[in-house]
């Protein structure tokens, strides 16, 4: 059965991909069906559940694949080159991986398409191969956990041989089962065969796998192999004697001292070139280094790179690894590094200028950053743990939690009893209240598996792998014995379910059967609610019964750790499947692939960002099997993957705005927002972070960068319009501003001021407005966020909405007539050609800049007369103490307003700008569909509380950023034209 159903569903996807592989949009319902009765049809089988390959079509051919976001530094060096030489190249390796993945791995056409573009786009960032001179690139590409990085670096690593790059050196992590893995999967996509397997004394060809059972040529040579001792040991470093320049050459390495200590020695004597100082090193062969998991390892941890004054020290002396990565590339005078890591954290905090004599340049990200989008089908740490939307609201995660109290006595972190506590050394024995058995909790999770396994064969997906996570300590003898009661159990199980319970034969399937339809049953058929995008399989206990013992007979456990020697061999079970228990710690935690996870029992803790998320293996793609996933965790270790997912998303949107912006890696600055109880990475790698609070008391926020097409200016200016019909849908009209002694003409033009409007309509609006990608100081996000939690405390309850008033043409808003403000380009300086030039990026940025938006003189308006007063004479005592010496003010400056203006109460400015205003109006600055829109921009003054009493968001931000925001000087009311 399992075969007819392989069969048809491989045909079903290779007409799906005929009809519409060239589709960019996602496939219904009934199109998947009709082709996959069609097949089924033509293969005459009828012993197939045909709702379950329509399901698992579903989720390739409903896929939606965002666009990555791409962000690009100066470099005098580097032109754009790909579009020109693109069909010259003979893309052969490219071309076969493509097919393999589509042939053997079942992608999508549209998947594949936009691996296709991806690749290109990181590709066409690297030097061209075949530029003559010396040069040097070093980028990085931004994933998510368990979500496809490989498959990336696998087809950049295809076309960059296509290409002309002659020396790949993959850095492939700390562990050997991760460099394992990491070979066998270049084996398969990129080699096509086995290199354990080559006869190479006797000059025989290997057997043909992956890629070269499609076409074996072209070839690629590699010196490294899959078996655990593969690596460039010392033995193959001495007698390896081939020169690189020819066939493309594929080192696969652990990041291991000793390791690439061999591989520079090769390098070394490969040398083909001196420079004036009598130094060896490699020229006119381009070298690509894929550093795997670039985050760890390769980071410089050590104090002095950077001196007293800001200038890096020439015979500073990094860390080892990160030393001889330099080096490695310092010893070509054709080099590329792309570094790769779903955990950004400790890379954005590299200096940007490090540098040492011997080693050149540190590992910081100035060509380039790729943020690579997720597809809808990648279950993340949003989906799991649930996260805020941009309505404030919060989304409850995927209901696959199982929360664990059982593991200690207690749950203070000091805790040191019990089976698991999080305190205990490496000679702890685990025990359930004083019994050497596991507790309740992972005896459910154990049973747990087995009816997932048992539920997978009944959906015909007997040939996939099933893998089980336990992660609960670091230490390797615990590991051991947490295993051998793990085995304990499971073979109990076994013997219950195959020879019964004395008298009753069916106690434990009972127990089962309750398991199932109190869990299972319920959790398939909420995901089937609530998430539209997947679609589960609801079965009934009768048809998982039958599967029961033939899956739990078929489980077996590994210990996963440098001692056991056990390792997790899927692709000895292709085609029958492995159903293994892993239990292990750091080996699991970073890199290596769990095949098939569906039950993650995780007690480990970790106070790092980054540690933790790269432990979160239960991260990935589930189809049709995400309702049978669950992960037994603690409620604190819940939380704080909830706290870490927020942060990594806001990383993420710098990476987009900073894309936007067309700012360059070393332009524009990163936060992470910080932690009370965590860290975002460890305090070595932040040696050039800093860790600021951001509150917005006493500040004023107002947006200088504006978009500039209909599309995206609309949204804005109909976010106004809903605001002020709410408002005035409540029985509140505005009044004229400034306040009228008396009587007033409705009809009027002028500035307008709505009073005691309530903070939900404030932060309504700002969660519709979508500020520019550019925007520093403006994240509408932030502020709603920062508005939420003062009127938390009683604070900004109630506030003043004004519409400020310019010389422009009269519009309307509600029931107030204004004239449109007017404001001038923005550019930095310069002379005609320069000023021209920056005109010319912001606007194929979709983008311009004013210099300041708001008036002083608007500031006030919701003063009354004594709170003005009091402004008023608090800014002459300052002018009296103004060292500088300036002239006396002649009305009140900003910090003083809103040093008056009540805690309850904020003031938002709206400014509608003059479409046909001075550097705005015209279809070179402005889409023409958009000139009847005023662009719409808002300042928010905050009053001035107690700053202890004032909520704050805390960051961890690099260098870069803290440079920008506290050793550049602040815009100030002087600075308003």
């Amino acid at each position: 059965m399992n075969e007819n159903y392989k069969a048809v569903r491989a045909a079903a996807q290779m007409l799906l991909n005929q009809q519409h592989g060239q589709q960019s949009r996602s496939l219904e319902s009934e199109e998947i069906r009709s082709a996959v009765l069609r097949t089924a049809t033509l293969f005459g089988c009828a012993d197939i559940d045909l709702d379950a390959i329509v399901a698992d079509l579903e989720a390739c051919f409903q896929t939606r694949i965002g666009a990555e976001r791409v962000l690009t530094g100066a470099d005098e060096k580097y032109a754009p080159w790909l579009n020109k030489r693109k069909a010259a190249i003979d893309w052969k390796f490219w071309t076969r991986y493509e097919q393999y993945l589509l042939r053997e791995k079942s992608w999508p056409q549209a998947t594949l398409d936009r691996l296709d573009e991806t690749t290109d786009k990181i590709l066409g960032l690297l030097t061209d191969p075949e530029q003559s001179g010396s040069w040097d690139r070093r980028g990085m590409v931004v994933g998510h956990v368990q979500s496809g990085k490989t498959a990336n670096y696998i087809g950049l690593i295809a076309k960059a041989a296509d290409a002309g790059y002659k020396l790949i050196v993959v850095l492939a992590g700390f562990h050997k089962s991760l460099r394992s893995q990491t070979q066998i999967r270049l084996e398969e996509g990129f080699l096509g065969y086995d290199r354990g397997a080559t006869a190479v004394a006797d000059g025989m060809p290997a057997a043909p796998i992956g890629v070269g059972l499609i076409d074996p040529l072209p070839r690629a040579n590699s010196i490294t192999a899959r078996a655990d001792d593969g690596d460039f040991k010392r033995q193959v470093a001495n007698t390896f004697a081939i020169n690189p320049g020819g066939l493309p050459l594929l080192f696969v390495v652990k990041k291991n001292g000793p390791v690439l200590k061999n591989l520079l020695q090769w390098v070394r004597w490969a040398a083909n070139a001196s420079d004036e100082r009598g130094r060896r090193y490699v020229k006119d062969v381009p070298l690509l280094v894929i550093d795997d998991e670039a985050d760890q390892g390769s980071i410089d941890t050590k104090q002095g790179a950077i001196n007293e004054d800001g200038t890096p020290d020439p015979d500073h002396d990094p860390t080892q690894l990160n030393r001889r990565i330099r080096e490695l590339l310092h010893l070509f005078d054709q080099s590329a590094y792309v570094g790769y890591t779903a955990t950004p954290f400790a890379n954005i905090f590299i200096h940007e200028q490090g540098r040492t004599e011997q080693e050149g340049e540190d590992l910081f990200p100035r060509s380039f950053i790729v943020s690579l989008p997720a597809p809808s089908n990648y279950v993340g740490p949003a989906e799991v743990f649930g996260y805020e939307n941009d309505a404030g609201e919060s989304v409850p995660g995927l209901p696959i939690i199982r929360l664990v109290d059982d593991y200690a006595v207690s749950d203070d972190p000091g805790e040191t009893e019990g089976w698991m506590p999080p305190k205990h050394k490496i000679d702890h024995v685990p025990r359930y209240y004083g019994s050497e058995t596991l507790p309740p909790s992972l005896i459910q999770a154990i049973r747990t598996f087995i009816l997932s396994c048992a539920a997978r064969l009944a959906r015909g997906q007997a040939t996939d792998h099933n893998s089980m996570l336990v992660h609960v300590t670091r230490f390797t003898a615990v590991q051991q014995r947490v295993a051998e009661q793990i085995r304990k159990e499971l073979l109990q199980v076994q013997r219950r379910l195959r020879y019964g319970d004395g008298d009753s034969s069916d106690q434990l399937l009972e127990e089962l059967r309750e398991l199932w339809e109190n869990d299972f049953e319920p959790t398939s058929n909420e995901i089937d609610e609530r998430y539209a995008g997947y679609r589960s399989f609801p079965n009934c206990w009768v048809d998982i019964e039958p599967f029961v013992e033939q899956a739990a007979l078929s489980i077996s456990v590994r210990e996963i750790n440098g001692q056991a020697g056990e390792v997790l061999d899927y692709v000895n079970h292709e085609g029958t499947g492995l159903n293994v228990i892993a239990v292990g710690g750091d080996k699991l935690s970073r890199g290596l692939t769990l095949e098939g996870l569906t039950v993650s029992y995780f007690l480990r803790a970790s106070r790092m960002y980054d540690t933790l998320m790269q432990m979160g293996r239960w991260f990935g793609y589930r189809p049709g099997y995400l309702d049978l996933c669950r992960l037994y965790t603690t409620p604190e270790l819940a939380e704080w993957y909830s706290h870490i997912a927020a942060a990594s998303d806001e990383l993420r949107e710098d990476f987009n705005r900073m894309a936007a912006s067309g700012a360059t890696p070393r332009e524009f600055g990163h936060r992470v927002r910080s932690h009370p109880l965590m860290m975002v990475t460890s305090q070595v790698k932040m040696r050039h972070g800093a860790s600021i609070d951001i509150t917005f008391d006493g500040d004023i926020s107002e947006t200088i960068n504006f978009w500039r097409t209909r599309n995206r200016l609309e949204p804005n200016w109909r976010a106004a319009q809903r605001m002020i019909a709410d408002i005035e849908a409540s029985g509140k009209f505005p009044r004229p501003a400034p306040r009228p002694d008396g009587e007033w003409d409705r009809d009027r033009v002028g500035a307008w001021i709505w009073e005691d409007v309530s903070e939900q309509v404030v932060i309504d609006f700002l969660t519709s407005y979508k500020e520019h990608d550019a925007s520093r100081r403006v994240k509408t996000k932030l502020l709603a966020d920062y508005i939420r939690a003062e009127a938390g405390q009683g604070r900004l309850t109630t506030w003043s909405v004004m519409l400020a008033n310019g010389s422009g043409s009269i519009g309307t808003l509600g029931s107030a007539r204004f004239r449109h403000a007017e404001r001038s380009w923005y550019l930095t300086g310069g002379d005609d050609e320069s000023r021209a030039a920056e005109k010319e990026s912001l606007k194929q940025q979709n983008h311009f800049r004013i210099r300041r938006l708001v008036n002083p003189t608007d500031e006030p308006q919701d003063l009354n007369d004594e709170e003005c007063a009091r402004a008023m004479r608090s800014t002459r005592d300052d002018w009296e103490k103004d060292p500088l010496g300036r002239a006396e003010p002649s009305r009140p400056a900003g910090p003083q307003i809103r040093r008056e203006r009540p805690p309850t109460r904020g003031l938002l400015i709206l400014y509608p700008l003059e479409p046909g205003g001075d550097g705005i109006k015209g279809s070179e600055k402005v889409d023409p569909t958009a000139a009847d829109l005023p662009l719409l921009g808002f300042a928010i003054s905050f009053p001035r509380v107690d700053s202890a009493m004032a909520s704050r968001v805390q960051y961890v931000v690099n260098n870069i950023y803290y440079k920008q925001e506290f050793e550049s000087s602040r815009i100030d009311d002087e600075d308003w034209t």
